[in-house]
């Protein structure tokens, strides 16, 4: 079955609903449209993510069963609780936004390109400023050694990708932001290995919605609230 393929400059059709997402590939459910900030957060709020690599038209996924982090419920290993006991590291929020992303898209073994391009670190970028965005760092000898980002939905993170230059640095950027006591739910979207051995399990699509629905704060108009504070801040230095 085809899925909707938008113009680029397309800021009006909405979204297909989330259940006409196809079976193979997984979750893949429209192409095209653009990255603004409306179009990302419209895409959040209904369980839908945008993943593609350079030189493909945006490609917009709701995969089906969802893969999901407890924050009560995450798994440290002994050794990583030796390793976070330790006084070798440092954990910041929010200071390298876009160098955490320019650090996920790094090149890595196995892989021949990145999905995280210069379009889509200028968006998220831009969802930062509008206080959407969140990134953990984790630091060495004065150096970024791991970290991730993704998108903040009320009680919800939605990750979206994270990278380790030194052992265990990403498990502590991920540790650091279960025991925040900001989230209820963490989303890892697609389950791997890595996020599995850290107490990752499936849920069902549907069951995600039903998740996001209760502790996403969906209904916040963040734009007006993000532009009126910009506002005031411009008149009160003039």
């Amino acid at each position: 079955m085809p899925i909707p393929f938008l113009a680029p400059d397309d800021e009006i059709t909405a979204f297909p609903a989330v259940s006409d997402a196809l079976e193979e590939p997984n979750g893949l459910l429209m192409a095209g449209g653009s990255l603004s900030p409306q179009r990302l957060l419209n895409a959040y709020r209904q369980g839908i993510f945008p993943w593609y690599e350079e030189g493909e038209p945006i490609l917009w996924w709701s995969p089906n069963p969802r893969c999901v982090i407890s924050p009560s419920r995450i798994r440290i290993t002994r050794s990583l609780k030796k390793t976070l006991r330790g006084d070798h590291y440092e954990v910041t929020e929010n200071l390298a936004y876009r160098e955490v992303m320019k650090q996920c898209g790094a090149p890595r073994a196995n892989s021949n390109g990145t999905w995280i391009t210069d379009e889509m670190i200028d968006a998220y970028c831009t969802l930062k400023r509008y206080g959407l965005a969140q990134s953990i760092e984790v630091w060495m000898d004065n150096q970024l050694a791991g970290g991730l980002y993704g998108i903040a939905l009320g009680r919800v993170f939605v990750g979206e990708s994270m990278f380790s230059r030194r052992r265990d640095a990403s498990k502590i950027a991920l540790v650091h932001l279960a025991q925040s006591g900001k989230y209820d739910l963490i989303d890892c979207q697609l389950e791997n290995p890595h996020l599995l051995s850290m107490g990752a399990e499936s849920i069902t699509r549907e069951n995600y919605l039903l998740l996001l629905q209760k502790l996403g704060d969906l209904d916040k108009d963040v734009f007006s609230t993000a532009t009126s504070r910009e506002t005031k801040a411009d008149t009160a230095a003039k």
